[in-house]
């Protein structure tokens, strides 16, 4: 038995494993919900938080009236912190920063490309923490130097857009080197042996997205969660770019009616192109455009045959609908149990005892 384990629980060592990200964020959990447009809303969020975790509202394209309103409902479900997740090509990016600090959001995060020095001074000028996507390592450092608060690596392996490394590959790269500010650990993500994992190489805590999808709290119709449910890692593959010239960037989702009608489309368009019936610019257009309105056919409509199915490999392990606070107790359980089995810790004590995760998750907020 190792000597790390003759005092405490496993619980314990979980608890100190992500400390760091705890105090970050606020909460008992450090476990960041990634923000899913169209799932990610005020009802999710706010499941998220009271379960002791951190809801993050997936602002999108909102319009800044939308996100105060949505901002507002999620306060009206939950005391509990949560933050708020803004694409940094919005056209509004300014309006909407303003909004947050208007509205008492304490942690703001920058998706979608390099974010605004102007934007991060602006968020933390009025008492915002800054959580910004860090690629690679280069641009961590960059991040870091630019004042953000702390950063999230996320792999190929996530579900949406996506980038050319994995979550593994990443992590070696950047959290041995990333030091000043807090790393949140991203990306085909499903378990709690994995959150340990990742924990014990240095990150300050993780984020999950295609594991909330089915919570009982989220808002997506019942064909998606059926499909995420029959669904295995496999499924969820990356779009694919068919001529160099016409560059499409990644997005990993369930393949279905339209990913197919994808590639036939592409080959259409490249086939106009070259026989000079469209430019290339507008040839570009029409390609970025295919799958406009996709991904709420999908969340909300319910057509799974047609829309974007956007999905990370961990959806695998979704196995069927269940609260969103059970979904956290499991995740936690599996921690404490990897932790126990590698280390010899005491046993956590039977949840019904003192059950703090449960407990969280039964406050209203």
């Amino acid at each position: 038995m190792s000597t790390i384990a003759t005092i405490g629980t496993a619980r314990d060592r979980l608890d100190a494993l992500w400390g760091r990200g705890r105090d970050f964020l606020g909460t008992e959990l450090a476990v960041m919900g990634g923000a899913m447009t169209w799932v990610s809303d005020a009802g999710l969020v706010a499941a998220i938080s009271n379960g002791g975790g951190f809801g993050v509202l997936a602002c999108g394209a909102m319009t800044p009236e939308l996100l105060a309103q949505e901002i507002d409902a999620t306060r009206a479900l939950t005391r509990r912190p949560f933050g708020v997740n803004l694409i940094t090509l919005h056209p509004q990016l300014d309006v909407l920063a303003d909004v947050c600090l208007a509205h008492g959001v304490h942690h703001v995060v920058l998706a979608g490309g390099l974010p605004p020095a102007p934007v991060i001074k602006q968020l933390k000028d009025g008492g915002a923490k800054v959580v910004c996507f860090a690629p690679a390592l280069v641009l961590a450092k960059k991040l870091a130097r630019m004042g953000v608060d702390a950063l999230v690596i996320e792999g190929m392996e996530a579900g949406g857009h996506i980038g050319p490394v994995s979550t593994s590959v990443l992590a070696q790269e950047i959290l041995p080197e990333i030091r000043d500010v807090p790393v949140f650990v991203a990306g085909g993500i499903g378990r709690g042996e994995a959150i340990v994992a990742y924990l014990e190489l240095g990150a300050a805590g993780v984020q999950l997205g295609t594991r909330f999808v089915c919570a009982t709290e989220s808002r997506a119709h019942p064909n998606f969660k059926r499909a995420f449910i029959r669904a295995s890692a496999r499924d969820a593959m990356p779009s694919v770019q068919l001529d160099s010239r016409f560059p499409v960037i990644p997005v990993r989702a369930l393949q279905n009616e339209g990913t197919r009608r994808f590639m036939d489309f592409q080959r259409d368009v490249v086939e106009r192109f070259n026989r000079g019936e469209v430019d290339q610019k507008d040839a570009q257009l029409e390609i970025e455009h295919y799958w406009a309105g996709a991904l709420r056919r999908a969340v909300i409509d319910g057509d799974v045959e047609n829309g974007s199915l956007m999905a990370g490999q961990s959806v695998g392990m979704v196995t069927r609908e269940q609260p969103t606070a059970e979904i956290l107790a499991e995740l936690v359980s599996q921690a404490e149990e990897a932790l126990a089995g590698r280390y010899g810790y005491a046993p956590a004590p039977a949840r019904g005892e003192t059950g703090p995760v449960l407990a969280l998750a039964g406050a209203a907020g």
